[in-house]
């Protein structure tokens, strides 16, 4: 069962990044090179598998939602900063 969790992460994390590889082939707006989705797949992967352990541990439901969120929101914060340099961190590229 465990197995079948983890390959199912990483078939989704998979077609997520098949997103942009698609979007390059048709616009010249998407540009992104091996470490971009390298950096994006780890970021994917490693929140599709904290989620996947906050399922599996925690038992009630409000906390489930509560760290899955603050998840979700690391996830977004960081995206964000490696996107558009969000806080003016040197990850951003400033």
């Amino acid at each position: 069962m465990k197995t079948k969790r983890i390959l199912f992460i990483v078939l989704i994390v998979g077609a997520l990044l098949l997103i942009p590889l698609i979007a390059m082939q048709f616009s010249d707006e998407v540009v992104w090179d091996l470490f971009d989705f390298l950096v994006v797949g780890i970021l994917l992967l490693g929140t599709g598998l904290l989620i996947d352990l906050v399922l599996r541990k925690v038992s009630t439901t409000k906390n489930r939602v509560v760290i899955c969120g603050i998840i979700f929101a690391v996830l977004f914060i960081i995206w964000a900063e490696l996107a558009v340099g969000l806080f003016g961190s040197p990850f951003a590229g400033s």
